[in-house]
């Protein structure tokens, strides 16, 4: 009884201090603005629980803890630089996954199907099997499952670091390009830098175009360049970045480049899961996110406009999602048929699966383009990418 009386006289001493508030003061709960929201990393969560359980089914929730996880990085070597980075991240235990690829082909590649299931979208002859490599980029990463992170690079007497952090799965689609001696190259979308500066490691490139539609970004790619490459390498007249639309690049400078490189804006999957800053996934960029298929098909056909007859194009994400990867690619080179008159050929990325599969984890059937997935023991991507070669 006593319980209640204190109860009793305790909900009334709180009346009366609510009375005693000014109005102006009082907030009504349903009106707080302090309540939590949704934030966008949990609205990212929930649509990729939707769409990779269904579309990556007994791999899904493998993959998606590795994402949850820190990822791992590998250190591209800046060839600019005279710092013997080499040297020291060697003595540390890493080691370049380019040179030390694998020659024989893993076990579990040996069981995946070759079978494509649409014939016409895979490379009818032994192209993939002619892919070179430079001998000059060279990434180093700690060996599978080990987590250690990279001490921040320093610079040389020039001021220039001597490597660059990076996803080392975003130095395949690099790889896969197989830039050779005197090549025109476009870099469509081109910042932050990290690829830019992997194609500038060949230094085989007789001229190289990098572009990229937002001007903060560019001038964000421009600092990287200037920690890398020599202030007398950024002036030639063999170098140009330019901030145009990249879907109009067709419309700008059509059948010139040896190479192009579209590496297209996404959902960014591990930064939408991770960080709520710039995230894609949040509510006042619902609609940005929706139209991400139909940028990425204009930028690839502007990619394919570009290139010239006998060129290649190297279309590239980081992102599971099938409607910005296959989906993207078929439509192009459907359209690219039907409307340009461009016919266009799937070079087979397997060699690359089969030089690299004890550093990445590769997705199996794909019957268009490889991906690197996450995992936990070599906590690399995603990075999807599929190599075009253009027959007219």
């Amino acid at each position: 009884m006593a319980l209640l009386w204190d109860t009793s006289l305790l909900l009334r001493k709180v009346k009366d201090l609510r009375c005693l508030t000014p109005r102006r003061h009082r907030v009504k709960e349903k009106w707080a603005a302090t309540h939590p929201k949704l934030p966008p990393t949990r609205l990212a969560v929930h649509h990729f629980d939707a769409t990779y359980s269904t579309q990556l089914g007994q791999l899904w929730p493998s993959v998606r803890l590795a994402m949850l996880s820190e990822r791992k990085y590998g250190a591209l070597l800046n060839n600019f630089s005279h710092n013997v980075a080499l040297t020291e991240l060697k003595a540390q235990g890493c080691v370049d996954f380019i040179s030390e690829r694998e020659k024989d082909v893993p076990s579990c590649l040996e069981e995946k199907s070759e079978e494509p299931s649409d014939v016409s979208m895979k490379s009818s002859d032994a192209d993939g099997e002619q892919l070179s490599l430079s001998p000059n980029i060279k990434c180093l990463v700690f060996p599978r499952g080990d987590v250690t992170r990279f001490k921040p690079a320093r610079p040389d007497k020039n001021g220039l670091l001597g490597y660059y952090l990076m996803d080392a799965a975003s130095l395949l689609p690099c790889l896969a390009l197989d830039v050779q001696e005197g090549h025109s190259v476009l870099d469509l979308c081109g910042a932050p830098g990290g690829k830019t500066l992997a194609l500038l490691q060949t230094q085989a490139i007789r001229f190289l175009c990098i572009n990229d539609s937002s001007v903060s970004r560019t001038l964000r790619l421009r600092k990287v360049l200037h920690s890398y490459v020599p202030k007398h390498f950024l002036t030639n007249e063999n170098l140009r970045i330019t901030s145009f639309d990249g879907t109009k690049w067709g419309e700008i400078e059509s059948n010139t480049f040896d190479r192009v490189l579209v590496d297209v804006p996404c959902t960014t999957d591990r930064h939408s899961l991770m960080e709520d800053d710039n995230n894609i996934f949040s509510k006042n960029r619902t609609g940005e996110r929706r139209r991400l298929p139909q940028l990425q098909l204009e930028l690839l056909l502007a990619g394919i406009q570009a290139a010239c007859p006998g060129g290649e194009i190297l279309y590239s994400t980081c992102t599971l999602s099938q409607n910005q990867n296959l989906s993207v690619v078929e439509q192009a080179i459907y359209q690219a048929r039907e409307k340009d008159g461009i016919h266009l050929q799937v070079v087979d990325l397997k060699p690359l699966m089969r030089m690299f599969g004890n550093t990445f984890h590769f997705a199996p059937d794909l019957h268009l383009g490889e991906m690197v997935i996450p995992h936990l023991v070599a906590n690399f991507g995603p990075i999807y990418m599929c190599k075009l070669k253009r027959l007219t």
